[in-house]
């Protein structure tokens, strides 16, 4: 059935009419943004009528969740009515023609207030894009909105005093995590089919373990931070990445093929070749699991799917060890000093880097014999608001440190009906390694699950 043939529309308001409406509201809302992407240039579907959809679903469930903190509801139909007749015309911006997209509020958006939580941005509105969110729209990605991080885009809750509190949608009484907590929720929720978060110490991964869905942090130096706040990348920020999130893993490839490369400005930026996925054969791949990191002991289920995903994967024809690289729990004691690195003398802070180099080449040695690391991404599924003082990142950190490529992708559901996610974690550069893995997982096991909201 071709979509466009079911679809009625008023034109007027963007609102669906009754009668199928529901079913062509699902294919659009929940399709892969890859899909998306196929159907608007086979004319199957138009990006207005995909546009509309998402922004119908964000007014129904935002006020619930309040994910998205910034609407630019009139430009981005505009700019899809504005793609629709290019397409008829013949010219495809690029390979994310027509597709909406969200970004986590520390991204500079040109004409769109970034205030990253804090008041004294309240009303900052950018003069530019951050080179991710350009690169966005120079591919054909139409931007609904921004989203919600804690203040300062840093901490485990997204809740500060500029926009408040976002809820999960699995569970409003439970965070969705941060810094990228907005940003997992409204995806998850259906609102938008593909966003970009950033992450220095989990804050892509713990979301998208916490909401059900994929995300993945890229290797240090493979994408820009050009125009992110408090992160101008190279030397002065040797975390933090900015990477895709989606319901789907085959859309955290396309987008990196997009918002990856130098930008002659962020140094840290390296001319790395990037590997597709799909040319990787996984069958022989080498993989370690462990299910315990020493420091935060896993919840049963937690323990129960990262032992199932590693019989996946043996099932798959890769090679499965349980097997732990050591000195992991050193990850925490430095992580805690770097951030507080302002209080430390020169002698501590040489202390400090040595420890950390140390414990990269640890763990580089322990890859010498494995394609990929199988990890939680969490001790626990989603908590309470309010208790996030009390989580460690202590499955995430590891890999913040040696800035390896890692994704994150729904394994399970815990008894109270909350996501569980998998961590997968790859050698450096081998983006396409990870990413092959984590597709053989979410078609395994089901990958996101559409929320009660």
């Amino acid at each position: 059935m071709r979509l466009s043939d079911a679809t009625r529309i008023d034109q007027a308001t963007g609102r669906f009419l009754k009668g199928k409406e529901a079913q062509v509201m699902d294919q659009l809302l929940y399709a892969s943004s890859t899909t998306l992407a196929q159907h608007i240039r086979a004319k199957d579907v138009s990006s207005e009528e995909i546009v509309n959809a998402c922004l119908q679903r964000i007014e129904v469930v935002n006020p619930q969740l309040n994910a998205v903190v910034q609407l630019t509801a009139d430009t981005a139909r505009t700019q899809a009515r504005e793609a629709d007749a290019a397409l008829a015309r013949g010219k495809i911006k690029g390979p994310l023609h027509g597709v909406p997209f969200t970004v986590k509020d520390v991204f500079d958006t040109a004409g769109v207030i970034s205030a990253v939580g804090i008041e004294e941005r309240a009303s900052y509105v950018p003069e530019q894009d951050a080179v991710v969110v350009a690169r966005m729209r120079a591919a054909g990605a139409i931007l609904l909105g921004k989203t919600n991080c804690p203040p300062w885009g840093a901490g485990g809750e997204s809740d500060n005093p500029v926009y408040g509190r976002t809820n999960n949608p699995y569970d409003q009484t439970r965070t969705p995590g941060g810094s990228s907590g907005g940003e997992a929720a409204i995806i998850a929720a259906g609102g938008s089919p593909l966003g970009l978060g950033s992450d220095s110490g989990g804050s892509i991964r713990v979301p998208a373990h916490f909401c059900g869905v994929a995300g993945l942090r890229p290797t240090v130096g493979r994408v820009p931070n050009t125009g992110v706040f408090n992160h101008p990348g190279g030397l002065s920020d040797l975390r933090t990445q900015i990477g895709p999130m989606s319901r789907f893993v085959e859309d955290l490839g396309l987008a990196l093929s997009v918002i990856s490369g130098v930008d002659w400005r962020d140094s840290g930026v390296i001319p790395m070749p990037l590997g597709d996925p799909k040319a990787i054969d996984i069958e022989g791949l080498r993989v370690a699991f462990y299910i315990d990191d020493g420091i935060a002991t896993p919840t049963p289920e937690t323990a129960d799917l990262v032992s199932t995903t590693a019989s996946v994967l043996a099932g798959a024809g890769l090679f499965v060890e349980e097997r732990r690289p050591g000195r992991i729990d050193a990850s925490l004691d430095i992580s805690r000093r770097y951030w507080r690195q302002s209080e430390l003398n020169g002698e501590k802070i040489e202390q400090l880097m040595t420890e950390w180099d140390s414990l990269r080449c640890t763990l580089l040695s322990f890859m010498e014999n494995y394609d990929v690391l199988l990890c939680p991404a969490c001790y626990s599924p989603a908590v309470p608001h309010g208790t996030m003082q009390d989580i460690e990142f202590s499955y995430a950190l590891p890999y913040s440190l040696t800035g390896w490529p890692c994704v994150v992708v729904r394994a399970g559901t815990s008894p109270e009906g909350l996501p569980i996610g998998v961590q997968v974690v790859a050698r450096p550069w081998r983006e396409d390694v990870v990413l092959a893995v984590a597709q053989q997982i979410e078609t395994a096991l089901g990958g996101w699950q559409r929320p009660p909201i």
